[in-house]
């Protein structure tokens, strides 16, 4: 049963956080930071396309700089 239980947990991570950890941390600190924002009042609609050009920019990046 644990076994199982490991490995469900580590599927999930997997699928979640895949190749880089960076890129999921910059997805929740999007998604937090959009909906901080949105209870606030404050118009929140453009954090999540910047947050996406960000983190594709750099992650292409780090993976152009290895190759």
């Amino acid at each position: 049963m644990i076994a199982r239980l490991r490995m469900f947990g580590l599927f999930w991570y997997d699928f979640l956080v895949g190749d880089d950890w960076r890129v999921a941390l910059g997805v929740v600190v999007a998604l937090g930071l959009t909906f901080g924002m949105s209870t606030a009042g404050v118009p929140a609609w453009w954090v999540l396309p910047v947050a996406l050009v960000l983190l594709l920019t750099l992650s292409l990046r780090r993976a152009t700089r290895r190759h």
